[in-house]
């Protein structure tokens, strides 16, 4: 026996029943459960809630939702159950399909119940009133044999949790306690909506759009003080980084003033690597050890310097003397193109050897002018029993003279020490140890270009000036009485020994360089000498073009009160400036770096 679920009729089978709903149920008068409207068909119905009941249909199907009926089966097994939910909704469908008579039982869905988005048959409060009439009336101890089991749930409330008796005080307790959260269009649509500036957001609420926007300016803030910290660390960093790389370059900038400085030291000889002995035996050992030097050689020369070295008077193995005699006869023989020529008083020429090689210019230029003064008989006061002096013994005299009060600026700077050295001498140390032996004598500075390409024709002038007085109606050879001159450069110092005046006007000057060695000058004292062999000794204007000279001229010999007046000078000078116009005095231009910038001479600036 099958019974109908909204009438309770019985029938006796699956046909039966089909045949009860469609002509008791769906053939009645459908009536529209919000106005009444009847006396329409089915999908008239439809179309009319659809346009004018929509919102209150949507309303109440959210209501539909929240009452809902278990259904618990079981087959003679406690442990095995099946809950199924059915909405409200089932029950109003099927009544209104009841009435409608164009729908068949066939075209129900599986589970009994007729739904529709937007369709009711009856009003709710009639739905579930009849529900609950239907859920009294069922007893399922009525049932005999039936294996559905029906039991009914209370509602429960889906936002809060309580539960109601029924579903018209769940309806209730939802409209009163959560109308706010009910899915369903706000009754005033000219309510003012507010947007966010920073994000876009719509608040209907100004005052929940201003603590929004108290959020952005608070995570903006909190943003700028991160960035600020992160600011200051980059700059600490940054800081810290140039700070580092400062160091370094300082570092870097000192090890290479240092290197340099080292690099100055052994090119002028302030290395402490040893003086005139230990090179002069160092180079002939690494002679013997090339095989250019025979063993035997070796000791004879290392007893021979020796020896030298002990009486302070040089071996004169790098001498050669003869050279003037042998330059006046070529003049007055050959050389058709010089107009006219000037010879200093005899003079001896002096070359580099192994001890002094590469540092003893200065040196061996001052044992050239004194060989000439020791051949002048106008000196034989202040030179008496004087011989040409070793380099170590010149390093001697100089130091003493220092002591005696010459040059205190540059005795300071060289820390007053020579011997057991390789420090080069320059102009100023020639004119102290000159003048320490009672020779007058001044230092004249070419200290700038006065020709074109660099080059010096008013030093060609002034030598020529000091070797000649009147040059009309001299004959073409000249030897004067006038000593030779110490010529100083940047890094090399020679002698001049004479000058030229060509028949083209232009001069020459005939210098006498220590780099020669003794057979190329022992070339110039042959008979039949040519001109090709006084190309070592000529220089032209174009051949001199050093930024600055230095000459030491000789001028005669002092007396014993004009020697202490110069050390005097060198006192005076030391403690305060000097009148240049009174006194004549300038300060000598530098030519090697470590000897002295400041220290004043007799001299004139050209």
């Amino acid at each position: 026996m099958l019974s109908c679920d909204i009438c309770g009729e019985t029938v006796t089978s699956e046909p039966d029943m089909k045949a009860h709903l469609l002509i008791v149920h769906m053939e009645n008068e459908v009536i529209c459960p919000f106005c009444k409207l009847s006396g329409v068909n089915y999908d008239e119905m439809c179309f009319h809630i659809e346009t004018a009941h929509f919102e209150q249909n949507e309303l109440e199907r959210s209501f539909a939702r929240i009452n809902t009926i278990q259904i618990r089966t079981s087959d003679n097994r406690k442990d095995n159950t099946l809950q199924c939910r059915m909405e409200v909704n089932s029950g109003v469908h099927s009544a209104c399909a009841s009435n409608h008579p164009k729908i068949s039982a066939q075209s129900l869905p599986n589970d009994g119940t007729l739904k529709h988005k937007a369709f009711y048959s009856e009003n709710l409060t009639e739905s579930r009133k009849f529900l609950k009439s239907k859920e009294k009336e069922y007893d399922p101890s009525k049932i005999k044999g039936s294996i559905y089991e029906t039991t009914y749930s209370p509602p429960e409330c889906p936002f809060c949790g309580r539960i109601e008796d029924c579903s018209q005080d769940m309806e209730n307790h939802v409209k009163t306690k959560h109308a706010d959260l009910l899915d369903t269009p706000s009754e005033d649509h000219d309510q003012p909506l507010y947007d966010c500036p920073m994000c876009g957001l719509i608040c209907t609420n100004y005052h929940i759009l201003q603590e929004h926007v108290d959020l952005h300016l608070e995570e903006s803030n909190f943003g700028q003080g991160i960035d600020r910290v992160q600011c200051s660390r980059d700059l600490e960093l940054a800081h810290q980084l140039q700070q580092e790389e400062d160091r370094k370059r300082r570092s870097e900038e000192s090890r290479q003033e240092m290197g340099e400085f080292q690099k100055l030291q052994r090119q002028y000889g302030l290395d402490n690597s040893g003086g005139y002995k230990q090179q002069q035996l160092r180079n002939m050992e690494i002679e013997v050890n090339r095989g250019r030097m025979h063993p035997s050689e070796f000791h004879r020369r290392k007893a021979d310097m020796m020896e030298s070295l002990a009486i302070g008077i040089d071996d004169g193995k790098t001498r050669t003397s003869g050279i003037i005699e042998a330059l006046y006869r070529y003049y007055q023989n050959a050389a058709t193109d010089v107009r006219r020529v000037w010879l200093s008083t005899g003079v001896d020429h002096f070359h580099s050897s192994f001890g002094d090689k590469g540092w003893g210019c200065g040196y061996r230029n001052f044992q050239m002018l004194l060989s000439s003064l020791l051949q002048n008989d106008a000196y034989d006061d202040c030179l008496k029993g004087m011989s040409i002096p070793c380099i170590p013994k010149i390093q001697s005299m100089i130091e003493d003279a220092w002591k005696e009060g010459f040059d205190p600026q540059g005795a300071s700077q060289l820390n007053n020490r020579l011997q057991g050295t390789k420090a080069w001498i320059g102009a100023c140390e020639v004119y102290t140890l000159l003048t320490s032996l009672r020779v007058k004598c001044r230092i004249v500075d070419f200290h700038k270009s006065t020709g074109p390409l660099g080059t010096h024709p008013r030093l060609f002038e002034w030598i020529l000036n000091y070797y000649s007085s009147e040059r009309e109606g001299s004959p073409k050879v000249v030897c004067t009485s006038k000593p030779p001159i110490y010529l100083q450069h940047q890094g090399h110092s020679r002698t001049v020994v004479g000058i030229e005046e060509r028949k083209n006007r232009t001069l020459c000057l005939l210098i006498f360089d220590p780099g020669c060695p003794s057979r190329e000058m022992q070339k110039l004292l042959k008979q039949d000498m040519e001109a090709s062999n006084l190309k070592q000794l000529r220089k032209f204007v174009g051949n001199l073009k050093h930024k600055q000279y230095q000459i030491v001229a000789v001028e005669g010999v002092l007396s014993s009160e004009e020697k202490v007046v110069s050390i005097c000078i060198f006192g005076y000078v030391k403690l305060e400036p000097v009148e240049l116009t009174s006194l004549k005095f300038l300060v000598r231009i530098n030519v090697n770096p470590f000897v002295s910038h400041s220290a004043l001479f007799w001299f004139c600036i050209i």
